[in-house]
């Protein structure tokens, strides 16, 4: 049976900076099925800003190979919508002028509407650099806006593009909890609709794991836990019995407690309830507790996988 077509598919990518010695990236391979929403996370300094640089043909690896919607990643540039952390845009223009700008360069491509409402929300407000509840002025200069205001205009002229992939670095960081709750909505919206795949980085999962349905795990410049959520977290439980011995699970991290002793494990067949208390471990303990022990190892799933049937590598 053949796999859903990747949106992105690493093998053995390799990236430095400079002289500098150790690689951001090595050896990172793994595997996104198209149409999932992806939680990009890890540390900061990780490597989750490189990887998606590579994905959208910013940089070129040092070596190995990425494949982006089937093609190289300057191949698939106009499919792609990008919004890195930087957010760069022309500061004398207007929020209008800005989104007339992205409908030249996409032609045949953009969603004007789409754009609107990521900008103004559903009420925009006429006058110069007032903002509406909901959205910004369409005459408000790019210079006036503050920093989240500036993301809501990067990522409306991302969702205008309809792109096939949304790169998303950081979009939330600068936006107040309210407005991060309407952009969220509407870009999953948009997403649903047109069965975008979004990769979205944070170095905060609580903000992403209820509205992503996969997970990629960087740490020490590899992956270390790709998949849908939902087979990662079957894949794991947390155990606590009298005994320190957990055998024949694989122990990812684990104490004392009060009640004994206490272990996230990779469940190797089935668990003994007799022999354990078993709990379901929420997936921001599972990756806090991963990133914690390097040495932990690494889980594919079967979608994630570069490599056909291969559930887990190193």
């Amino acid at each position: 049976m053949s796999r859903k077509p990747a949106a992105l598919e690493a093998r053995g990518l390799v990236v430095r900076y400079g002289r500098r010695r150790e690689p951001v990236l090595r050896d990172c391979s793994f595997r996104l099925p198209e149409g999932r929403i992806c939680a990009l996370v890890g540390p900061n300094g990780a490597g989750k800003s490189t990887l998606l640089s590579l994905a959208a043909g910013m940089l070129r690896p040092e070596a190995g190979t990425l494949r982006v919607l089937g093609a190289g990643p300057a191949e698939s540039r106009a499919r792609i919508g990008y919004v890195a952390q930087t957010r760069p845009l022309y500061p004398q223009l207007t929020v209008a002028a800005t989104l007339r700008l992205g409908a030249e360069l996409n032609r045949g491509r953009w969603d004007q509407e789409a754009a609107e409402r990521v900008a103004y929300g559903a009420d925009p407000a006429p006058s110069v650099g007032l903002a509406s509840s909901v959205g910004l002025a369409p005459n408000a200069r790019i210079r006036t806006l503050s920093g989240g205001q500036r993301t809501r205009v990067a990522l409306a002229l991302a969702l205008g593009k309809r792109a096939e992939l949304l790169l998303l670095d950081e979009p939330m960081a600068d936006l107040d909890p309210l407005a991060r709750h309407r952009l969220m909505g509407i870009l999953l919206a948009v997403a649903v609709e047109h069965g975008t795949t979004v990769v979205m980085s944070s170095h905060v999962l609580a903000e992403l794991e209820g509205v992503c349905d996969y997970l990629l795990l960087l740490g020490n410049g590899r992956i270390r836990l790709a998949g849908e959520n939902e087979d990662i977290l079957a894949a794991h439980a947390r155990l606590t019995g009298t005994s320190p011995d957990f055998a024949p699970h694989t122990v990812v991290e684990s104490g004392a407690t009060g009640r004994g002793h206490t272990a996230l494990v990779r469940s190797r067949g089935p668990v003994n309830a007799a022999s354990w208390l078993v709990e379901r471990p929420s997936l921001e303990e599972l990756v806090l507790a991963h990133l914690r022990n390097p040495g932990a190892p690494a889980l594919f799933t079967g979608s994630a996988s570069p490599t056909p049937n291969q559930e887990a590598a190193a």
